[in-house]
């Protein structure tokens, strides 16, 4: 196999071959040079992000295994996006709390990045169980990388992620071994015959409860609030939405492609889901004084939003589902890294913490207001239309009931999201100085700021782009 039959792959074995690099360059820089690690991993994701408009990235690898196409390309888009957005905004954190651990920390993101990357294009079992634990085994290192932090909490959140992460792994395996013994072939195409018998249906059902533990859909969302909590803050940043678009992505590639002729076993359970997922994510969000605990239930129930899509129709729901996966991408990593500049500032991360913030720093507290609206789905910011659009996806494909229900708990999301702009506006702080934000954190912040604005401004370039990109779902 040539380097030409790779292309396709390229964005992927980029990601990979510049953690090899990494691990090799940190282990000839001197300690005081360390801190240039970050730069450098934030240079070759802008670079890869850039070099996703220049390469011919369609075509098959390996004659059907991996299909490159406009869908792949977008995913790895976001993804991307996501990790450099989280590097760019801990790189003074990384620097200053773990200095002859960045390697490590960086090699880590970019081989569960490099996983990512690969997920979208995976037409074959093996390959796609592969990648997908590419993708997650670094993460369980992650999540407790701030091992003697804040108590035993990094502990906990990378045991949870790592415990819950293994027993979805079991069930997932145990759905694709069914589907791979009924077929006798592990290629989606083959997976499921037009007249499906019952245990097609049960791998169906196996697979659905496996990868809802990896998203985080409720009941299978234990691990989230304790995982986002004591996990370090930038991990969290891009834990919280990188691992998020892959997983859809794997949902479609599953569910659109793999098993469609089981639809009438999965949609029914998916269904039921996202109603479980609404009610319990917005609920339990209420009481949280932790904000970071917070946004893990936010988070739980913008899945139930995303999920949606798939309720919603084949091409335009999925399409949707590529929109509101951009719009919570700059509003979700924003409200983290806003979330890491207060706590940076030695005040904690609670919500009380945010009080008097806009007296104190007005600009921080601007992009509070603004992440907080799009996630709650206020028009003029790209939550709005991500909301509107999976919600008319719903209803063309005649889910009235979910429409009604999704804007119902969009209403309950303003208390808790209203909440915290309260603390950052109305409520008074003993502190009086500003917050101090270093430069690569509030350029982050910016850029989620910028993001999260002007797709609310001017949706339809990213709107006809999702639509383009579905069509190379199949």
């Amino acid at each position: 196999m040539s380097l030409a039959d790779l292309q396709p792959l390229m964005l992927g074995l980029i990601v990979a071959c510049a953690a090899l690099l990494l691990l090799l360059v940190d282990l000839l820089l001197k300690p005081s040079a360390r801190p240039t690690l970050g730069w450098l991993t934030f240079a070759i994701l802008t670079g890869t992000l850039a070099a996703s408009w220049l390469l011919p990235l369609d075509g098959e690898v390996q004659a059907g295994v991996w299909q490159g196409s406009l869908w792949t390309t977008f995913l790895a888009r976001l993804m991307l996006g996501a990790a450099a957005l989280a590097v760019l905004g801990g790189l003074d954190y990384v620097a200053r709390a773990w200095p002859y651990r960045q390697g490590e920390y960086y090699t880590l993101l970019l081989f569960s990045l490099a996983g990512m990357v690969l997920l979208p294009g995976c037409r074959e079992l093996a390959a796609f169980v592969v990648c997908f634990e590419l993708m997650g085994i670094p993460l369980y290192v992650l999540a407790a990388f701030g091992k003697n932090e804040n108590g035993r909490k990094p502990a906990e959140a990378g045991m949870k992620l790592l415990l819950i992460g293994a027993a979805s792994t079991a069930i997932t395996f145990f759905g694709a071994a069914l589907l791979v013994g009924l077929a006798g072939s592990s290629r989606f195409v083959e997976l499921v015959p037009y007249e499906p018998g019952p245990l097609h249906g049960v791998a169906a059902l196996l697979l659905l409860a496996g990868m809802a533990f990896k998203i985080g859909v409720a009941p299978f969302h234990m691990w989230v609030p304790d995982t986002y909590e004591g996990a370090p803050t930038p991990v969290v940043a891009f834990l919280s939405v990188a691992p998020k678009v892959a997983g859809f992505a794997a949902f479609a590639s599953v569910f659109l492609v793999a098993t469609p002729t089981l639809a009438s076993t999965w949609r029914p359970m998916l269904w039921l889901l996202v109603v479980i997922t609404m009610v319990i994510g917005n609920l339990v969000a209420i009481p949280q004084k932790n904000l970071k605990r917070l946004m893990a239930f936010s988070g739980v129930a913008q899945v139930g939003y995303i999920l949606l899509g798939f309720l919603g129709g084949v091409e335009f729901g999925a399409a949707m589902m590529l929109f509101y996966l951009a719009a919570y991408l700059f509003a979700n990593v924003g409200m983290f890294l806003v979330a890491h500049a207060i706590a940076e500032a030695g005040e904690g991360e609670d919500i009380v913490h945010l009080n008097g913030l806009a007296r104190r720093s007005p600009w921080l507290a601007l992009a509070l207001l603004m992440f907080l609206l799009s996630l709650a789905g206020i028009p003029f910011v790209a939550g709005f239309w991500a909301k509107f659009y999976v919600f008319t996806a719903a209803w063309r494909a005649g889910h009235g009931e979910m429409v009604l229900l999704g804007a119902l708990f969009a209403t309950v999301a303003l208390f808790y999201y209203l909440g915290v702009a309260r603390a950052a506006f109305v409520n008074k702080s003993e502190r009086s100085g500003p917050v101090p934000v270093k430069r690569p954190l509030a350029l982050a912040i910016v850029v989620c700021l910028l993001g999260t604005v002007g797709l609310g401004a001017w949706p339809n370039p990213l709107v006809e782009a999702a639509l383009a990109a579905v069509q190379g779902l199949y």
